[in-house]
């Protein structure tokens, strides 16, 4: 199954009103990324156990780790949990920024130095998140390419 496929699955396997919001944020995304690599991860290890809830991604870096080995990976992800939507800001290298930055903006939120949580998008600032997906883009994004 493509990628696209995949992402279109997952958004309609999720129960009412998660599916809408996933649908609209995902929209929001590919219209700040129009041309960005789409990633479908199914939450799966090589042996088929689930490790993680699945998750959408967008956009591409090279995540590079302190003993020099280096992963290709999302810039930006989405995800439906238990309670509702996280949003994934991968690889910002201040962890306090996102939670100073936008934390108090966004509305009812939870902020990890990653990662925002949040129940339904009528429960938070849409303009602001996707300010920080920006902010989050322009700071993973390999500038040397632009």
């Amino acid at each position: 199954m493509k990628v696209h496929e995949q992402i279109k699955a997952y958004i309609a396997s999720q129960p009412e009103p998660k599916r809408s919001d996933m649908q609209e944020l995902h929209c929001m995304i590919m219209a700040l990324m129009p041309d960005a690599k789409l990633w479908f991860l199914s939450g799966k290890d090589e042996n088929g156990k689930t490790v993680s809830n699945p998750n959408i991604g967008y956009g591409f870096q090279t995540m590079k780790y302190a003993d020099g080995k280096t992963k290709e990976f999302y810039q930006i992800g989405i995800s439906a949990n238990t309670i509702g939507i996280s949003v994934y800001i991968i690889g910002l290298e201040d962890k306090k920024y996102l939670a100073e930055t936008y934390g108090k903006e966004l509305g009812k939120a939870s902020v990890t130095g990653y990662c925002i949580k949040f129940k339904a998008l009528k429960d938070i600032n849409s303009d602001v998140l996707l300010s920080a997906i920006r902010d989050g883009i322009a700071q993973t994004s390999d500038h040397s390419q632009l």
